[in-house]
């Protein structure tokens, strides 16, 4: 069992974790870096995966008419007016943040941390979510060179290791891309966050539940567990308003996030174990709406059964 559990909370919180690493308070502050996507542009495809948005899951990320530095102090300033100290993560959260030449990757880059630099000395972590199939030799020597000077997180969007759900959704690239970008990324200690979704049509329980055993055979350091979002301006909401097919009942998810939380080892930081949508752009389901009621009924069983996150986990010998 992980010591950073508690009474309350039975998994390995990222508030937790950072707290005992900074030991104060750490905000992400999320910002929009104008890049594009190989799903998009037409490289890989120009539908994007099947459930993201037009702004490429950069819904609640900076405003992109403003410089990264603008971005980021407007967001601070929001942050700061309820909480008055705390420190920072850098997030370039919309699109694909590795997708462009070295020096356009810099030039984004050195905005935030340039020569050891920092933009502002209150910010602890830098956070790039990405794709595994856009970190090549360059691209990973730049991401080296920034880890050795400001903690480095790299985000990938996974989302289900049923290569048939890969297909359906338009993921772009198989399983085996996802193995070898971890890898890479950890040879060079750079820390590693996979995100899933739940409630993928095309996903059975078995399927969610095996996505969690496939990374928890990977050395990845953290997961964002979502559950799905049916967005109005995406493939995926078109389907869904011309023939809408079932979703999780809140009852549902909570066994299922439950049941992964407990596959995975106690070590890797849960960062989320439900998402945002804009409520305005929702289509289904309205009870993701409700954050902290989802946070409270994952709790509420974990704290019943007397379930802790990796108590099933297996590790392989």
């Amino acid at each position: 069992m992980n010591n950073l559990f508690t009474d309350e909370k039975h998994y390995l919180t990222l508030n937790n974790y950072l707290k005992n690493i900074y030991n104060e308070k750490v905000f992400k502050v999320s910002l929009n870096g104008n890049f594009s996507c190989p799903n998009r542009d037409g490289k890989i495809s120009t539908n994007g995966c099947i459930f993201c948005s037009a702004k490429g899951s950069g819904d609640f990320a900076g405003n992109i008419n403003l410089s990264i530095k603008d971005q980021f102090y407007e967001v601070v300033s929001k942050l700061e007016n309820k909480w008055p100290n705390g420190a920072y993560i850098a997030y370039f959260q919309a699109n694909t943040n590795t997708y462009g030449t070295v020096d356009d990757l810099k030039m984004r880059y050195e905005q935030i941390i340039k020569d050891g630099k920092k933009l502002d000395d209150k910010i602890k972590v830098l956070s790039i979510a990405t794709r595994p199939d856009c970190l090549n030799d360059d691209i990973l020597d730049l991401l080296n060179t920034i880890n050795k000077q400001l903690p480095l997180w790299i985000e990938l969007g996974f989302q289900s290791s049923n290569e048939n759900t890969a297909k359906f959704i338009n993921r772009g690239y198989q399983n085996e891309c996802l193995i070898k970008a971890v890898n890479n990324l950890k040879a060079l200690g750079i820390k590693v966050i996979v995100h899933i979704i739940n409630g993928l049509p095309t996903d059975t329980y078995d399927d969610m539940l095996n996505t969690v055993k496939f990374l928890s055979k990977l050395p990845i350091d953290g997961i964002k567990i979502h559950m799905l979002h049916v967005i109005n301006n995406s493939p995926l909401g078109a389907l869904y308003k011309e023939n809408p097919f079932p979703l999780l009942t809140l009852e549902e998810y909570v066994k299922i996030v439950v049941t992964q939380l407990r596959l995975l080892p106690p070590n890797v930081v849960i960062h989320r174990i439900t998402g945002d949508a804009d409520k305005n752009e929702l289509l289904a389901p309205m009870w993701t709406l409700k954050k902290f009621v989802v946070m409270n009924e994952i709790d509420k069983l974990m704290r019943k059964e007397n379930y802790y996150q990796g108590d099933l986990y297996v590790q392989d010998c």
